[in-house]
């Protein structure tokens, strides 16, 4: 079966919340109205009982004691007035306790009573006939039990009648039930409908939020939080592909200009002879490629960066050993350079609230800044980490050239390059501008600062949790 055919098989949302909500209303409907006609049954037949049980009492109020032991004394029409009904058909008999017929009319046999018992009712079949009996025994004047029948064509009818009369107008009023069920079903999912046309005539390529109107003026909370989800995610969506064609472009725009370069030099090379040239050609070539590599791996943090912002999951950190181990991965580079890189504030766990990749890019990021550009003749790169009120500080400081303020403000935004980075060549003004976004998932704030005794000073201040180890 295709996805097509499975999906037309799928009954509506509105055909399924109408059965799930009248296959139970129609189910308690049933058994209410059962339990309606048993109870007005029962109370029916109690009443015709009664009235036989009257019937009996009249005809045993007409026995009289003679030698025999009881007799008769009703005149044939006393008898006919007595066991008069419109709609039934009456029978009696009278029998002695030693099972003598005293007087009958219809064969009816003398129900057993049980001891002590004065009367009992009970069902029976005559003729094919299904009658209601009573038996009523008495002492007075003589022992006699008296046996009055009576058919069940008015009981019935009766409750025919009372069916007719209650569940009709119930059936009707189910039906009328069902149809505004339907009706308020139909009208509180229009706003899906028409959320779904909506999205249904959408270009692939539009992401602007779903029309407020639609979803302003459901009659249901939920239809209103689901268009507000849906926006939020076209958002999301949004941002993530800026972000994506952003970096594309960033990559096209920053890789033309190394790989240019390279291909000019492989050019060169191969115009020449002499290996000389070929060796200094090739040694430019892998500086292109380092530096176009260092590009790419820079636009990829960018863009990791600005994509995983809602989803980053914060834990606690130990800050200096952190820091130690990424010093330990920069000390070759840094003596290549002839720098004097050190630590400061490392001798006592440090435990801050962050994310381990983030924070060991902010310092890669300073690190390598300090070591390609705050050169001097003696060239000196500390990492510190100390603490200002409720707030752990981790800094990059060199010796070098420094910064003017308003080259400080403006290194912040992408792209921007400080006088020593024109001059060098290197970089694409990416460094900081990834140290900055970093600060901002982690809940930092980051400055550059004048170091003491000259040279720049990078600091990110990081909220410190609770239960803060105690800096030496």
């Amino acid at each position: 079966m295709s996805a097509d055919s499975a999906t037309l098989s799928k009954p509506t949302l509105q055909a399924r919340l109408a059965r799930r909500v009248m296959l139970p209303l129609v189910l308690t409907w049933a058994v209410g109205t059962a339990v309606a006609m048993a109870v007005a049954n029962n109370f029916a037949g109690q009443a015709f009982d009664r009235a036989l049980l009257d019937d009996a009492y009249a005809l045993a109020a007409s026995m009289r004691a003679s030698p025999e032991g009881a007799s008769l004394v009703l005149t044939p029409a006393e008898l006919t007035a007595l066991m008069f009904d419109r709609s039934e058909s009456n029978y009696f008999a009278v029998y002695t306790p030693q099972g003598r017929l005293v007087g009958a009319h219809g064969d009816l046999s003398l129900p057993f009573l049980p001891a002590g018992g004065g009367h009992q009712f009970a069902t029976v079949s005559l003729s094919g006939r299904e009658l209601r009996t009573v038996a009523l025994y008495r002492d007075q004047p003589a022992e006699f039990t008296v046996v009055l029948a009576q058919t069940t064509a008015s009981r019935s009818r009766l409750l025919r009648r009372m069916l007719a009369y209650s569940a009709v107008p119930q059936v009707l009023l189910l039906l009328f039930l069902a149809w505004q069920l339907r009706r308020v079903i139909q009208r509180d999912l229009e706003p899906l409908a028409q959320l779904q046309q909506a999205v249904d005539q959408r270009d692939a390529s539009d992401l602007t939020p779903v029309p407020e109107a639609i979803t302003r003026d459901a009659s249901t909370v939920d239809v209103e939080r689901l268009g507000t989800a849906l926006n939020s995610m076209l958002s999301r969506l949004a941002q993530s592909i800026a972000a994506q064609r952003e970096f594309a472009g960033n990559v096209a725009h920053e890789l033309r200009t190394p790989l240019a370069g390279i291909r000019a030099q492989a050019g060169y090379a191969l115009a020449q002879n002499d290996p000389a040239v070929w060796r200094e050609q090739l040694l430019g070539i892998a500086q292109g490629e380092q530096r176009a590599s260092h590009l790419v791996n820079q636009l990829l943090a960018l863009a990791r960066a600005d994509e995983g912002a809602p989803t980053l999951p914060l834990q606690q950190i130990d800050l200096s050993q952190l820091v130690r181990a990424v010093l330990l991965r920069f000390l070759p580079k840094a003596d290549a350079k002839g720098v004097d890189l050190g630590g400061e504030g490392l001798e006592h766990p440090v435990l801050v609230r962050g994310d381990a990749a983030l924070l060991e890019g902010i310092l890669n990021n300073l690190l390598d800044n300090a070591l390609r550009y705050g050169t001097s003749d003696q060239p000196r790169v500390t990492v510190a980490i100390g603490q200002e009120g409720e707030q752990v500080l981790l800094s990059v400081s060199d010796n070098g050239p420094g910064l003017a303020p308003q080259d400080a403000e403006q290194l912040g935004q992408r792209w921007a390059q400080g006088p020593a980075g024109q001059k060098l060549g290197e970089g694409a003004g990416l460094g900081l501008a990834i140290v900055g976004r970093y600060a901002e998932l982690l809940g930092a704030s980051f400055t550059l600062e004048a170091a003491p005794g000259g040279g720049l000073r990078a600091v990110l201040r990081l909220p410190a949790p609770p239960a803060q180890a105690s800096v030496g």
